[in-house]
């Protein structure tokens, strides 16, 4: 084609952070590939990726800001400093320019402070944008704002495996690189659909498991990963570390344990062994006793075998976070890890699949209330966001910050939130179009997307890519409206650009970033670097010692406890019906962007629920609601299948109107909060 210019980027969709290039003519993206030696991608992107640009171009695209007229209405001193600007946009908006705007946001930041102390006021949010902006974005709300409590999606997802990993081995990341998966002589996934959630992972996982069978695969219900394995195990509800424990116990009772690295590289196994082999739970004969699921009690047995004798990985993901022992899982895979030696090498590893395109890096860049850039202690630790949520109900929190993350629609107990949230003064959201969230806003600000900016992004194997932007935009970059929000609160922020920032990063986080210069990622970036980046990167963690204090792996045994599915078959009450959540590969999250391009709409307009034959009676009408203590769901539309078990229900998420989030309370994982989205008992109202 005549003058089209093809740029390299990194998708902005998953965790996986695949390496695209674009196809631009006239300011206008014609066509996303991957190269062919794309080291992520390597050659092949999603649907999402492949075709998920249009909502730059949209008509929906938030371009000028806006302020709630109500808002105004109560701060009339706030309306007569921006009233020149103020234009009619519709009964609930006026349309503003980006300098009135912040204005209006600094004067009732400044009056918040003042009227209720600085830890009245919260920053949410980040894992969409890059590493600059959510650096800055907790930067501004620690020194200038003087809050602590910052905090990002990572708390629905993958918190749990950041504070598992790190009790355990000192590092909350993923050990290797993704094409280690060539390398592993055996395979466990367990809680990761990840077909539709990781598809480019998934094509690396299928090729050796067709080439080798040498894959487990662990799921409530059967997943398209289960074709492709040797050992297909579909568990009950709430049974990961039920599970977990029981591979471990028999690498311990048939002594399959790696003696000498046990020796050499960790601490506490002695107790953990005479736990783990005294827990009558711990006996993969436990499943002789649960209905349905008994030949788990011999296939268990013949997993743990392999994983031990073999150079291992396992990759999981919100289906072992999500659930109220979420962290205790994730410490009871690490468990596996290091009683096998399999960790520290190549093709042997732990493999977190995250969710957001930079949720890592939200996470690195200190966007969480216990931690700051690096991972390093806080000045002052803030609370987590289901805290937050009661800080607002209580009339202690009074105003929000939120960049790019739907709150009211991918957190649990909606009725709650929303109650919360009318309880606050100041709401401003930062976003490229009117998701859920800005429906509670008093300021919404548009922003540049991850395809118009430039910018750094940490993909879930700690790989760092430089963007740069594929179409030219005149909207302000996140970072750009911290900036002003900052100087209109007399702060001295000076950065001309996103350079600037990564620099400072790079000396704030220089256990990770120092060697991470633009320059250099620039030289690299269609394979990126791996963190910790200093002279060299580090594709695999853990080679001579963990990040712990001493260097040393520990074991932190915890015993599974009898609740849910397996209680009720174990006293022959198995009544209602138990839903588990997830995704689908042609939405990503709150299908934000996704929904912005027909091909994708049209493949999944709205989310479904999967339904066992067996159940159909049950099922009366073409949609039924589902209800629970907290709240109920709009009329889902009813799939019937033979690839969920009886009794148990499957749905997405992506739809906000599907008010899927209403059902959830506030049981959570114990130790971090997340919450608990895969299992939840439901009843079923047929319309």
């Amino acid at each position: 084609m005549e003058n089209v210019e093809t740029i390299d980027s990194v998708c902005t969709y998953c965790g996986v952070g695949c390496d695209i290039a674009a196809e631009v003519k006239d300011n206008k993206i014609q066509k996303i590939f991957a190269h062919p030696d794309g080291v992520v991608s390597q050659g092949k992107l999603c649907i999402k990726g492949k075709y998920g640009f249009d909502f730059v171009d949209s008509q929906d695209r938030l371009k000028i800001p806006r302020v709630r007229k109500t808002f105004l209405d109560k701060n009339p001193t706030i309306k007569e400093a921006i009233s020149s600007s103020l234009v009619d946009f519709d009964d609930i908006w006026y349309e503003t320019d980006l300098d009135s705007a912040t204005t209006a946001a600094s004067l009732k930041l400044q009056e918040i402070r003042k009227n209720y102390g600085d830890r009245s006021i919260a920053s949410i949010g980040g894992a969409r944008t890059s590493c600059e902006s959510v650096y800055l974005f907790q930067k501004f709300t620690r020194h200038t704002i003087k809050s602590p409590h910052v905090d990002n999606c990572a708390r629905v997802c993958h918190a749990p495996s950041l504070t598992g990993m790190k009790k355990t081995i000192g590092e909350g990341a993923a050990t290797n690189p993704y094409n280690d998966i060539y390398n592993a002589e055996f395979m466990i996934v367990i809680g990761s659909n990840t077909t539709e959630a990781h598809p480019i992972i998934s094509n690396r996982i299928v090729e050796v498991a067709q080439k080798h069978d040498n894959l487990a695969v662990f799921d409530v219900r059967e997943i398209k990963l289960h074709r492709f394995s040797k050992y297909k195990a579909i568990i009950p509800h709430e049974a990961n570390l039920l599970v977990l424990n029981m591979i471990a116990y028999v690498i311990m009772d048939e002594e399959l344990y790696a003696e000498s690295f046990i020796a050499d590289r960790t601490k506490g196994f002695a107790e953990f062994k005479e736990k783990i082999l005294n827990d009558p739970y711990a006996n993969p004969k436990y499943f002789e006793n649960i209905e349905g699921y008994e030949y788990l009690s011999k296939m268990i047995p013949k997993v743990a075998r392999e994983y031990a004798l073999k150079q291992s990985m396992i990759f999981w993901g919100l289906g072992v976070t999500e659930h109220l022992d979420g962290s205790y899982a994730v410490m009871a895979i690490v468990h596996l890890a290091l009683m096998t030696g399999n960790v520290g090498k190549s093709g042997a590893g732990l493999m977190p699949l995250r969710g957001q395109n930079n949720v890592q890096g939200a996470c690195d860049m200190g966007m969480l209330p216990n931690y700051d850039p690096d991972y390093q202690e806080p000045k002052e630790v803030g609370l987590m966001t289901p805290q937050l949520v009661d800080e607002m109900l209580d009339g202690r929190l009074k105003a929000v910050l939120n960049m790019g993350e739907d709150l009211t629609h991918i957190h649990p107990n909606l009725n709650k939130l929303n109650r919360a949230m009318d309880n606050l003064e100041f709401v401003m959201v930062q976003e490229l179009f009117m998701t859920d969230i800005t429906s509670r806003a008093d300021i919404v600000i548009g922003v540049k997307s991850a395809y118009e900016k430039t910018g750094v992004y940490v993909n879930a194997m700690r790989r760092l890519h430089l963007s740069q932007p594929l179409v030219k935009s005149d909207l302000p970059d996140d970072w750009e409206v911290i900036k002003l929000l900052d100087n209109k609160m007399g702060g001295d922020y000076g950065y001309k650009n996103s350079n600037e920032i990564w620099d400072e990063v790079r000396e704030v986080a220089y256990r990770r970033f120092s060697g991470a210069s633009y320059s250099r990622l620039e030289r690299h970036r269609k394979r990126g670097l791996q963190w910790p980046v200093h002279t060299e990167d580090t594709p695999i963690l853990h080679q001579l010692d963990f990040r712990t204090d001493d260097g040393l792996g520990e074991f932190h045994y915890h015993q599974y406890k009898l609740r849910g599915m397996i209680e009720e078959i174990l006293a022959k009450k198995l009544t209602g019906y138990h839903l588990t959540t997830g995704r689908t590969i042609a939405h990503y999250n709150n299908a934000a962007q996704t929904k912005q391009t027909p091909s994708l709409m049209k493949r999944y307009d709205e989310d479904i629920l999967l339904v066992n034959e067996d159940d159909a009676p049950d099922f009366l009408s073409e949609r039924v609601i589902l209800k629970t203590e907290f709240g109920q769901t709009s009329p889902l539309l009813v799939k019937l299948t033979n690839k969920v078990q009886p009794k148990t229900l499957f749905s997405t998420f992506h739809h906000a109107g599907s008010k899927i989030n209403n059902l959830f309370g506030d049981k959570c994982d114990e130790l971090i909060l997340t919450a608990a989205f895969k299992s939840i008992k439901v009843e079923v109202i047929n319309c």
